[in-house]
């Protein structure tokens, strides 16, 4: 993964509807926006899905045929190795990652086979003993959603991830509702899972809009994923709770942004505001005229900006104190 901040991929799953010039376009958008990794879908339909499975709700929703099974649905959505090979090429041209999740045994050893740096393991299979152990066995990095998933579900993945040979492993928090109503996010349980299993964080973003992926990375999520389609209107089951490509672009500038403005665990004035301190701050100043032997009193003197001379906090050192020179009002105490 990237090391030089949030690792940034976006999620073009199945938007390609089957086309390869539609993927080859999805990546132009993503390299455009300066995300760190394109991702498709890897499967094939007749080992994902039973020829009689249901589709989810959304995807009945949000395609036109709704007389389609789930496996006829996908189907249509599949891409071959050649494509595959055509797309990763394509990618590294444009400066970006080729990324894939894998359903099944076969597009895993597809995957391996075309040398992708690191496995995106999706919420489905986290519960898929097999699946698991092979791509643990790759000594890959790996990247893995939990959505439906509680505590336990995420102890015995990873436990048989790291049983089976895997190094580094990224856990993304993620709701697999499309689009995931905003009271249903739970934003928080990400750092629930950083606590708990010690490993590195990350969020799998299914809301509408921006805003969640954004707050993710404030709380410390080092990986972000997010569906983005060319156009939300087109047909296909994941296209409307996707960012279309100038919404992506926004999100990954916020995202730099935010990460630049985390900075560092020390709170110290910045360089940029250190000249702003004697303009902001204050000093002991003489509130009226004050004789040379005087004593200086909370009569005589005040607090005013600039912060040029003695330090307020230092008030008390200085009342009892003699004058060691003539003020008049307003002039700067010295010591």
């Amino acid at each position: 993964m990237s090391n030089k901040g949030v690792y940034i991929i976006a999620e073009a799953g199945v938007n390609h509807n089957g086309s390869i010039d539609l993927a080859k376009k999805l990546i132009d958008k993503g390299a455009e926006a300066k995300v760190d990794a394109v991702k498709f879908q890897t499967f094939k339909a007749e080992t994902l899905v039973t020829k009689d499975a249901k589709k989810a709700e959304y995807q009945d929703k949000n395609t036109e045929n709704n007389t389609d099974s789930q496996f006829e649905m996908i189907k249509k959505l599949e891409l071959d190795y050649e494509v595959h090979q055509e797309l990763l090429e394509y990618a590294q041209l444009k400066g970006v990652q080729f990324l894939s999740s894998a359903f099944d045994l076969d597009s895993i050893e597809l995957l391996d086979e075309l040398g992708i740096p690191l496995f995106k393991i999706p919420s489905g299979e986290i519960t898929n003993y097999p699946y698991l152990k092979k791509i643990a066995e790759t000594g890959k990095d790996i990247i893995l959603s939990t959505g439906m998933s509680n505590l336990s579900d995420i102890e015995k993945a990873l436990d048989l991830l790291r049983d089976s040979g895997a190094q580094a492993v990224n856990v993304l928090h993620c709701n697999t509702e499309y689009p995931t109503p905003m009271e249903d996010v739970n934003l928080l349980a990400m750092n629930t899972i950083k606590k708990a299993f010690d490993v590195e964080v990350g969020y799998s973003d299914h809301t509408l809009g921006i805003e969640v992926p954004i707050a993710a990375v404030a709380l410390g999520a080092t990986v972000i994923e997010k569906h983005f389609t060319l156009d939300k209107t087109m047909e296909g089951p994941d296209h409307k709770a996707s960012l279309e490509p100038e919404e992506l672009k926004e999100m990954v500038k916020a995202i730099r942004n935010i990460e630049v403005a985390l900075g560092s665990k020390i709170k110290k004035p910045t360089k940029s505001e250190v000249k702003n301190m004697p303009i902001a701050r204050k000093s002991i100043v003489a509130k009226t005229e004050i004789k040379k032997g005087e004593i200086l009193t909370v009569d005589n003197l005040t607090i005013k900006r600039p912060g040029t001379g003695i330090n307020p906090m230092e008030w008390e050192t200085i009342i009892g104190k003699q004058a060691t020179k003539n003020y008049s009002p307003d002039e700067l105490i010295s010591r």
